[in-house]
């Protein structure tokens, strides 16, 4: 009996999920335009390029997959990354709400008949999500890696706003995967006495504070990664240059 557009919410989120994944889905089987060697820009979205069809440069742990059109040349971090979201505690919320309306708002009625909750296949396997998180930590190192390599000119080092744009992403990747649940109950959870722990203690203190803002950082990492994605392409295809502010 809600008057209000308690429906505008999950519209949004259906919205702009369905968008982004659409653009990823695209970007990760064009298999181009996603290494500058000129100034050594990868995007993270073929981070790190495993297959033999990866251009000259572009793979800095190697290439051993075969490089067939199904198979993406990141493909041996994306499919925990996309794990590592699907179980997210926000996500989960997200997608639980907007896609299958379980409940699409508070006071308004589930758009099933019965509820089981994550008892069941598939929806057990949202358990996992610790141990995505651990895969989701050491990705963000290898695209840390990347930002660093990525300060090179053809004179030496070099710095210009594509750097900026992958540093920006690579914060933002970090406040969202310290900022997960999971992290938080690692740094400070088991523990009966915080003062006994005070280094523990002041740790769990500044991720609870990113935890509140996990929601926002999950949707802001969507973005970043969606612009980093979008400058190395478009730099790599010719459509725009990087401005340079050191070589």
């Amino acid at each position: 009996m809600r008057t209000d557009r308690w429906w505008f919410a999950p519209l949004i989120t259906v919205v702009g999920l369905s968008a982004w994944v659409i653009y990823a889905t695209v970007r990760v089987f064009m298999h181009k335009w996603y290494w500058v060697e000129q100034y050594h820009y990868l995007t993270p979205f073929y981070s790190p390029c495993v297959t033999d069809r990866c251009v000259e440069g572009s793979s800095h742990f190697g290439q051993f997959l075969p490089g067939w059109w199904i198979i993406p040349d990141a493909a041996l971090t994306l499919p925990f990354l996309l794990l590592f979201r699907l179980t997210c505690y926000y996500y989960r919320k997200a997608y639980y709400r907007s896609f299958w309306l379980s409940p699409p708002a508070c006071a308004v009625p589930d758009g099933h008949q019965s509820y089981s909750g994550e008892t069941r296949f598939p929806l057990l396997g949202q358990n996992l999500h610790r141990y995505f998180f651990y895969a989701a930590a050491i990705i963000s190192l290898v695209n840390t890696w990347d930002a660093i390599l990525a300060f090179h000119s053809p004179e030496g080092f070099g710095f210009g706003l594509g750097n900026i744009i992958l540093v920006g992403n690579v914060v933002m990747l970090w406040a969202y995967t310290i900022s997960c649940h999971s992290c938080r109950h690692i740094i400070g959870g088991r523990l009966k006495h915080f003062s006994k722990h005070p280094m523990r203690y002041k740790a769990w203190t500044g991720v609870s504070w990113l935890n509140v803002r996990h929601m926002q950082l999950a949707w802001i990492t969507l973005g970043t990664l969606a612009l980093t994605d979008f400058y190395v392409m478009a730099v790599a295809a010719g459509w725009i240059n990087d401005l340079r502010f050191i070589n």
